[in-house]
């Protein structure tokens, strides 16, 4: 049980709360999460919500464009933000004693951006968004397996169809008004998660908090998810998608539908991914690398999700001369295999995730982001301390069970890269 103090407030606007303190070392976190991602883009809008954290460095009505990075960063502070599908979160770590400037930079942009949006900025921002898809989707080798993943796994009328980045057509058409609609909509406190850790006291932080955020009026409420939302947790059957592509080496990418990251289900398909693919003991890497030298690296993964399914995903790069053929039978080998899994290869997938998740929370502003992250889907902050336990309740019948109804071939999608000009 792990033993991270948190107290959890809220706001008469709804902004959810959470101070945890840690005087160990005198920093402090400030960690923001906003309920609104890539699920939540209507069609012919997508790209929006990262296209929207983009435009949040832009200035608000008394912070120019860009101080607030040379704010935080001349105190001695780090900041960023990033957009997912679920979420998208804003976060400082900085000396104890700037807890006041990093809280009334986050509460100037979520009350009083709006004044300084002009079409100009979001033009600049914009053409920044597409130069980032170009770099990063578009002109990087296998740059876009996830886009055609996620079209592969979830059906055109769910919201994780679509990438996080969303098309460049979309991101060119957005107008200011576009802009405005979605912060209105979304950039409220009673969409928000807003976690403090680190050396601070609690009733000061409280009351800077309530002084900075507390004038700040509620939204409506938050729309609907779009598109539809319960899916089947299997596809129906083995989809596929070839690509020949600048790229090095043949690939192959293998997903399937596994329970969401707020299902009871979830750990044990992420313990079914660790086994398979993560780390040098892993059994692709034994197999198809070590052993038999087909592979020149492998990987597993889930993406922890929350509608309606999550994915997992493996893949297998092949040598020069490999054939895609034999790459991906090696793989069907090895997850069909999983109905053997032993007692030891679960304990070390356990050990690994546990060990991963003590390592984070050692980070204040790495704590401050999951406690964040454990409000938002669970309702529950204190869901972090507990966190270990639902790890080690994994058993070797769940793994093996899940395997079987959801690494099958009525569930997959299997996306292979071939380099250009190979016979």
């Amino acid at each position: 049980m792990l033993n991270v103090p948190v107290a959890r407030h809220r706001l008469e606007n709804g902004l959810r709360v959470n101070l945890s303190v840690d005087r160990s070392t005198p920093v402090v976190a400030v960690n923001l999460w906003y309920g609104v991602g890539s699920r939540n883009e209507n069609p012919g809008k997508t790209g929006f919500a990262h296209l929207f954290e983009h435009m949040m460095f832009q200035g608000s009505a008394n912070v120019p464009k860009n101080r607030h990075f040379e704010l935080v960063e001349g105190a001695g502070g780090t900041l960023n933000a990033s957009t997912w599908f679920d979420r998208t979160n804003y976060y400082e770590t900085l000396p104890a004693h700037n807890l006041e400037l990093a809280l009334w930079l986050e509460s100037d942009r979520m009350g009083w951006m709006l004044p300084a949006m002009t079409a100009e900025k979001l033009q600049n921002q914009q053409e920044v968004v597409k130069n980032e898809r170009k770099e990063r989707y578009d002109n990087q080798p296998y740059g876009d397996w996830d886009e055609r993943i996620q079209a592969m796994v979830f059906p055109e009328s769910h919201p994780y169809h679509h990438s996080v980045i969303g098309s460049m057509e979309d991101i060119g058409a957005a107008t200011l008004e576009d802009v405005a609609d979605f912060f209105r909509t979304f950039y409220v406190p009673n969409n928000a998660v807003l976690t403090l850790a680190g050396d601070l006291d609690p009733s000061e932080a409280l009351e800077l908090v309530d002084r900075y955020f507390g004038e700040i009026p509620p939204g409506a409420p938050v729309p609907p998810i779009p598109g539809q939302t319960e899916i089947p947790l299997q596809i129906g059957e083995t989809v596929r998608a070839e690509v020949e592509a600048e790229v090095p080496l043949p690939r192959v990418y293998m997903a399937s539908r596994v329970p969401p990251v707020d299902s009871d289900l979830f750990h044990g398909a992420d313990m079914m991914a660790t086994v398979l693919g993560s780390g040098k003991a892993s059994r692709l890497y034994r197999s198809l690398v070590r052993e038999r030298r087909i592979a020149k690296d492998v990987l597993s993964y889930v993406f922890p999700l929350q509608t309606g399914a999550s994915l997992l995903l493996l893949w297998v790069t092949g040598y020069p001369d490999a054939e895609i053929d034999t790459l991906e039978k090696a793989l069907v080998e090895e997850i069909e295999g999983l109905g053997s899994v032993s007692q030891s290869e679960l304990d070390r997938a356990v050990a690994m995730t546990e060990t991963h998740l003590l390592r984070e929370i050692q980070h204040v502003g790495n704590r401050a982001d999951l406690l964040s992250m454990f409000d938002q889907v669970f309702d529950d902050p204190a869901r972090l301390n507990s966190e270990v336990e639902r790890v080690r309740a994994v058993t070797r019948n769940q793994v093996q069970d899940l395997a079987g109804e959801h690494l099958g071939d009525d569930n997959r999608a299997v996306l292979t890269y071939i380099p250009k000009g190979s016979p």
